[in-house]
C-alpha cells in the first residue's frame, strides 16, 4: 500500500525537534533541560495570541520523553465529568513507563468545578503523572492550579522568524513565490503562524504561491477600520466599521484588538491613554462574552465617543 502524504502543511511542518520549534528560545533551552533530565514538572504555556507554539511545544515534549499520554481539548469539554470519566481513569491506570502525560489544551477554558477535580487529580497521582496545560489567559486557571505548575509566557517569534520559516517551508515543497505576496501573508495573519502556513498553503496553485482575494481583503479589513475611526461624523464612521465587520464576517478579534492598540497613536491623538483603557476593557471581556461580535461593536461606540470628545 502507498503511504499517505500529509498534505496538510500546518501538521506536516509541525516542529519534530526543539531545534525546529521558532521562537521563545529562552523557555525552549529550559524545558530542553527537563527533558534531558527526563524530570519535568506540572506545566502550564500562556499567550494570549493563537498559533504561537503552545500545542506543538506540548505535543514535542511528549514525542521526546518516555510516556504515555492523552491528548486532550479541553474548549470542548469544560465540566467536570470530563476529569472523572477521562483524566482519572488514564493517570490511576497501570502504566510500563516512566510517566503519564495529560495535555490540556485551552484549559482555561475549564469551570471552576473541573479545575478545583483537576487540582485534586494533580495531586493525588503527582507521582507517576505530569499535567501539560495551555492557556490563552492563565488568569481565568485558579491559583491553586498555577501555583502547581511552572508557568512559561510563549513569546511570538518575530515576523522576521516566521518569514524564514515559511521560506524554509516552500522551498522544500518546491514553491515558486515573490517576495510581496509572502510579506502580505504573514503581515496580515502576524503573529499566529498556524493561520500563516494554512493561508500559504491553500494558496498554492500549480507549483506557485498565488493570493486570493481573501488575503486582501483582511488586509484592507485593517486598513478600513484605522480610517473609519479618523472620520469626523461618529455615525458614519461606526455605521461603516458595523458593515465592514459584516462583510468580514469576523470571528476572532484578537489580532484587531491588537491592531488598535498598536495603532492609537495615529487615529486618537488627544486620547490616547482613555483610549487604551477602553481597549483593555473590551479586550478583558471578549475573554468571557458569548457573542464577541456584540461586545467589540461596543467598544467601538465607546472608542468613537472617547476619541471625539471635546
Amino acid at each position: 500500500m502507498k503511504k499517505q502524504v500529509n498534505t496538510l502543511w500546518v501538521e506536516k511542518y509541525r516542529p519534530k525537534t526543539f531545534e525546529e520549534f521558532v521562537g521563545s528560545k529562552t523557555v525552549i533551552e529550559k524545558i530542553k533541560q527537563y527533558v534531558e533530565e527526563k524530570d519535568i514538572p506540572h506545566l502550564l504555556f500562556e499567550s494570549s495570541s493563537p498559533g504561537t507554539g503552545k500545542t506543538s511545544l506540548a505535543k514535542l515534549i511528549v514525542n521526546n520523553l518516555d510516556c504515555d499520554y492523552l491528548y486532550i481539548n479541553a474548549s470542548d469539554k469544560g465540566g467536570v465529568d470530563f476529569v472523572r470519566e477521562q483524566i482519572i481513569p488514564f493517570v490511576s491506570s497501570m502504566g510500563f513507563k516512566q510517566y503519564k502525560v495529560v495535555i490540556l489544551d485551552e484549559s482555561d477554558y475549564m469551570s471552576p468545578n473541573a479545575q478545583a477535580a483537576l487540582r485534586n487529580c494533580m495531586e493525588t497521582f503527582s507521582k507517576s503523572s505530569r499535567f501539560i496545560l495551555t492557556a490563552n489567559y492563565k488568569e481565568r486557571m485558579i491559583e491553586p492550579i498555577r501555583s502547581r505548575c511552572q508557568n512559561y509566557e510563549i513569546i511570538p517569534p518575530s515576523k522576521k522568524e516566521i518569514a524564514l520559516r515559511m521560506v524554509d517551508i516552500l522551498k522544500k515543497e518546491n514553491i515558486e513565490y515573490t517576495n510581496e505576496d509572502l510579506a502580505l501573508i504573514v503581515n496580515t495573519h502576524y503573529p499566529d503562524m498556524r493561520a500563516t502556513i494554512y493561508t500559504i498553503n491553500k494558496n498554492i496553485r500549480d507549483g506557485k504561491l498565488c493570493i486570493d482575494e481573501e488575503s486582501h481583503v483582511l488586509k484592507n479589513f485593517k486598513v478600513k477600520i484605522l480610517e473609519y475611526l479618523k472620520m469626523n461624523d461618529r455615525k458614519d464612521a461606526f455605521k461603516s466599521i458595523r458593515q465592514l465587520l459584516l462583510d468580514e464576517g469576523m470571528r476572532d478579534y484578537s489580532a484587531v484588538f491588537k491592531l488598535l492598540y498598536d495603532e492609537v497613536d495615529n487615529y486618537a491623538k488627544g486620547h490616547i491613554a482613555d483610549s487604551i483603557l477602553v481597549i483593555a476593557e473590551y479586550h478583558y471581556r471578549d475573554s468571557f462574552c458569548v457573542d464577541k461580535e456584540i461586545n467589540f461593536a461596543a467598544m467601538i461606540v465607546e472608542l468613537l465617543k472617547t476619541i471625539h470628545s471635546t
